[in-house]
């Protein structure tokens, strides 16, 4: 358990199934919580270091609460790091829907002529309690337009990904407002329930390697990766642009040869693990 990425433990506190794996003065169960904001910052230290984000939903373990911050293991991939006590409700009603367009806006009621009061990215997860004039009232306050929600899954990683073309590059980024590259191949694969890992190496060890990527297949190269659309072209979240963008998959590898950048390592495949809604 090297990684502090993936080790649900702090310099002091871990989660009780480390016992015997890692030397900590107290072990706990962890506290089941929801990121109750927007997007919340999941940093490496108290106030430190952006390692990536979560969207508004997203289900996360305690470890330790220390001052204004709180340790947490996220859910569905099980990254670590800290986020803003603020950030976080231990309300969790069942959720029924999740955004299914790049953002989308909350309204104070069904009408979309009403200023706004909230905004939510791809895959937010929530809690619909009414359905009113096309409207969406969550359980957490506000209403969203039932075109920005689904009930269930996409079927196309490629095309979830696309929907994000021109999004700003963000480092650690994981919503419409900035992403990254790994933050794109999760938010496309979390968004048709298949498993996927936040960072690129941690996604290239996850998938299995594959001879020739298929469309919906990622594609490798150190520190970073891309989507296979099918079609020769990928689409990927790339510093090179500064945003999300399609490239010629023969041209990005001799771009990024020629940059120092590579070599390519490959194309692997996401599958087989679902997550849940």
């Amino acid at each position: 358990m090297s990684d502090r990425r993936m080790t649900p433990a702090t310099d002091r506190v871990a989660l009780s199934a480390l016992r015997g794996q890692v030397d900590r003065a107290v072990y706990v169960e962890g506290e089941a919580a929801r990121i109750a904001v927007p997007l919340a910052e999941l940093l490496a230290q108290p106030d430190g270091a952006r390692d990536r984000q979560l969207n508004f939903g997203a289900d996360v373990s305690v470890i330790e609460r220390r001052e204004a911050w709180a340790f947490v293991q996220a859910v569905r991939d099980g990254y670590c790091g800290w986020v803003s006590e603020a950030d976080l409700t231990v309300e969790m009603p069942a959720i029924t829907h999740r955004v299914s367009v790049p953002a989308t806006h909350i309204y104070p009621e069904p009408n979309m002529k009403l200023r706004e009061i909230g905004w939510l990215s791809l895959n937010a997860r929530l809690s619909v309690v009414e359905i009113r004039d096309g409207f969406a009232r969550l359980s957490t306050g506000g209403w969203v337009p039932m075109q920005a929600i689904s009930d269930g899954f996409a079927d196309d990683p490629v095309s979830v990904a696309e929907t994000l073309l021109g999004t700003p590059y963000l480092w650690g980024g994981n919503s419409r407002g900035g992403i990254d590259c790994s933050g794109l191949m999760q938010a496309a694969l979390h968004g048709c329930g298949i498993a996927c890992p936040g960072d690129a190496d941690l996604q290239e060890a996850a998938f299995q390697p594959v001879e020739e990527a298929l469309r919906g297949d990622l594609l490798f190269w150190p520190g970073h990766v891309a989507m296979a659309c099918g079609d020769g072209r990928m689409v990927h979240a790339t510093a090179w642009r500064m945003r999300v963008i399609h490239e010629d998959i023969a041209s990005a590898i001799a771009r990024i040869d020629a940059a120092g950048d590579g070599p390519f390592r490959g194309a692997r495949r996401a599958g087989g693990v679902a997550i849940a809604f």
